[in-house]
This record gives structure tokens, C-alpha cells and sequence, in this order.
């Protein structure tokens, strides 16, 4: 709906009152051929009921609709207007283009947030200080938080029951796959499926600064990156033996040493990395690495943690 035409001051040319409402556009939208404006909010609805413009009625859709032309949108900005809250007291006249941001100040507005300066220091709507309780507050936010903590623990229970079952139903297939070479072989297909499915959610990664690289990770530099690949989605299986993988003593023969990283250093362009989100760390898998020698790659793959220089 558009602005009431009573509240501006002076003449408005007629081109900015919108044909459904009556009142002055807001946000307005233009139609496309015979370029009839209307508020955004008004035509959209007509649309809804008949897909036609409501001067002309030549057929329109929501799509082809479009923002009026600037030097519409500037006519508009220079009307001078009421502010809303003229009727609880306030006097100003301003440009269009400035009543939103005067809103969001008012003192008149009466739905202004008020900070309670009886003590329980809840943030209140200007005309609903007269009615605040603070112990009925407090004692409604106190019962709000209670809810939520319930809802959390009911959830917790939940995903606990589900880590639960999950184990047992692990434990389930290990035991078939030892009893069982057909199951077996179902069983690290569904693996390998599993961490390539994974592997397609992350982005791409671009390493700038091999000698970024830190081989010798501390614990809690591995525990922080371990966190992260278990929010990430890492299948349980491979977590343990990727994180074991992030240090040197675990790495291929190519890249086990210093030397040897230093002399296989123009190979290291051939490897698909994988940005571990938030970290200057990298994954490169062996299920995107199968193009890499066994002296460069190890299964299930590497986590390669660096100082700076990921993309």
C-alpha cells in the first residue's frame, strides 16, 4: 500500500500516485510495455488475482515486472512527508527518501526500544513501559530459556540414542565383514562411496605457499582441525586415520622428510586439495588423488595444515 496523500506537503503529480491504492508509490514497480507504475506490494497482489495491468489491461506477470526509472524514483524522494508518528507528537517534515532512517530514531515511535530503568534491564516498546512487569518479564524469559534448554537436552538424548545405534549397527557390519568376503567387499564399497560423497562437498583449495606447510603439528593445532572435519561430515572411519596422516611420520615416502619434500616440491601442483572450512589446512584424498604415486599419497589420505598461504 502507498502513502497517504494527506500527509505530504503540497501538490503531488498524479504520475507518482499508484492507480490500485490511491496513495503516493512505495517501493514501486513498473510494468513492462506500457510502463504503468504501482506499488510493489498492490500490483503484486493484483497479479495474484488477474494477471493484467489494472489501467490498460494488457497481460503482465510477477517476472516481467521491473524498478522504475530513476528519475521517477528521484521525484519521489524529494516529496516532503509527515513522519508516522505525527499523531503521538512528532512535528517533522522530511524528504521520503530520509523517513525510514528518522523511524528508526523518533522519540515519538511508539514501539522505540526502551532499556527498563527498574532493573531487570530488559529492552522494551516505548508504549508498553507504562504496563511492564518486571518479575512477570523476567519470570516469562527465565520459563522461555527453561523451553529451550529442554528442547536441547530432548535433542542431545535423541542424537545420543542415534550414536547408539549407529555403533551397534557398525559393530553389526564389521562382524559380517570378517564372517562374510561378499559382504566384506559390500561393505568397503559403501566406504569408499561414502567418503567420495563427502569429498564433493567441499571447495576446491589452492595452495600459494608450500613452505607454509607445517609438518609437525602440536595436539591442540590436530584436535582443532579434527573438530572441524567431524562438523564438516567426515565419515567416522577415515576421522582417526586422517588426523593420524596430518604429521610428517605418517606421510608418503615423497614427503616424509624435509629433503625429500624439497626435492618432489614441483609435484605437489598435481595434487586435488580440499579446503577444510574456516582453517589454512587442506585435504587431498586419495579418492581424488588416484592419479598420484604411492610415493606422493596414502590412504585414506592427507591433511596438510599450513601457517598461511590457502586459497
Amino acid at each position: 500500500m502507498g502513502f497517504e496523500l494527506t500527509r505530504f506537503q503540497g501538490d503531488v503529480d498524479e504520475e507518482l500516485v499508484c492507480p490500485i491504492c490511491s496513495g503516493v508509490l512505495e517501493d514501486p514497480l513498473q510494468a513492462p510495455v506500457c510502463e504503468h507504475a504501482f506499488c510493489r506490494a498492490c500490483i503484486q497482489e493484483w497479479i495474484c488475482r488477474q494477471p493484467n495491468c489494472p489501467v490498460d489491461r494488457q497481460h503482465i506477470t510477477t517476472v516481467q515486472l521491473r524498478p522504475v526509472p530513476r528519475i521517477l524514483r528521484n521525484l519521489l524522494s524529494r516529496l516532503c512527508i509527515n513522519c508516522d508518528n505525527a499523531e503521538y507528537g512528532c512535528t517533522r517534515v522530511l524528504k521520503l527518501d530520509t523517513l525510514a532512517t528518522h523511524l528508526e530514531e523518533c522519540e515519538h515511535n511508539p514501539k522505540r526500544l526502551i532499556p527498563c530503568e527498574q532493573g531487570c534491564g530488559l529492552v522494551i516498546p516505548k508504549d508498553e513501559l507504562k504496563d511492564h512487569n518486571c518479575i512477570k518479564e523476567l519470570r516469562a524469559l527465565v520459563h522461555t530459556q527453561q523451553q529451550k534448554l529442554n528442547d536441547f537436552q530432548q535433542e542431545l538424548a535423541e542424537q545420543r540414542f542415534t550414536m547408539v545405534e549407529q555403533k551397534r549397527e557398525l559393530q553389526l557390519l564389521k562382524a559380517m565383514r570378517i564372517s562374510n568376503p561378499a559382504m566384506r567387499a559390500i561393505a568397503d564399497q559403501m566406504e569408499r562411496d561414502e567418503v567420495l560423497r563427502w569429498s564433493n562437498t567441499l571447495a576446491r583449495a589452492r595452495v600459494t605457499r608450500w613452505g607454509g606447510m607445517i609438518s609437525t603439528p602440536d595436539e591442540i593445532l590436530q584436535r582443532m582441525i579434527k573438530r572441524t572435519l567431524s562438523e564438516s561430515g567426515c565419515p567416522a572411519h577415515i576421522i582417526d586415520d586422517l588426523m593420524e596422516n596430518c604429521h610428517e611420520r605418517r606421510w608418503p615416502p615423497g614427503l616424509c622428510s624435509l629433503e625429500t619434500r624439497q626435492t618432489n616440491r614441483r609435484l605437489y601442483e598435481n595434487y586435488v586439495c580440499k579446503r577444510i572450512p574456516g582453517k589454512q589446512a587442506v585435504l587431498v584424498l586419495h579418492c581424488d588423488n588416484e592419479h598420484m604415486s604411492e610415493e606422493m599419497m596414502v590412504e585414506p589420505g592427507l591433511v596438510m595444515i599450513f601457517a598461511h598461504g590457502i586459497e
